[in-house]
């Protein structure tokens, strides 16, 4: 009898736990979270050129600038997005104008844009990048490199329709 009150009584509070938290076990229902938009940083703005062509490769190449961009809120990917790319390089400095270029995102909203090796300014090694298209809010953004030996550089864009 001692064993039956048991089961009866464990049955009783495993339904208990399962009607007060419901399958999931959580106490809340599940809520999708909204992507925040992507914050100008600092300094991104530096040695930016309006209206930078969109190029197949900056200079000699060897070293690839890649990223995503995408919608705030929903996370779409954004297909066509221009992101302006610049930086201190083996081949020139972040305000020589052979040293910004431009490129699309594609169809994921993925973006590469092959440049020459990019060296420190400053006593860091870091890129430039910039959406500035229009249909959402303008992003600067300087991304520090771990390494001034590293061969990429990835950046992703967040961007609030404007």
């Amino acid at each position: 009898m001692g064993e039956e009150n048991l089961t009866r009584r464990g049955v009783l509070v495993s339904t208990g736990a399962l009607v007060v938290t419901g399958a999931s076990g959580l106490l809340v229902p599940a809520q999708a979270k909204t992507l925040a938009p992507t914050r100008s940083m600092r300094g991104g703005a530096n040695n930016y050129r309006p209206g930078a062509p969109i190029v197949k490769r900056i200079g000699g190449g060897g070293f690839w600038m890649t990223g995503t961009v995408r919608r705030a809120g929903d996370g779409a990917p954004l297909a066509g997005q221009r992101i302006q790319i610049w930086a201190h390089t083996t081949e020139g400095y972040e305000d020589d104008k052979r040293s910004h270029g431009a490129t699309l995102s594609d169809a994921n909203g993925v973006f590469r844009l092959e440049m020459p090796q990019i060296v420190p300014a400053f006593g860091q090694a870091h890129g430039h990048l910039a959406y500035d298209s229009g249909d959402f809010e303008t992003v600067f953004l300087r991304p520090v490199m771990k390494s001034s030996k590293d061969k990429s550089l990835s950046v992703d864009f967040v961007l609030k329709p404007t």
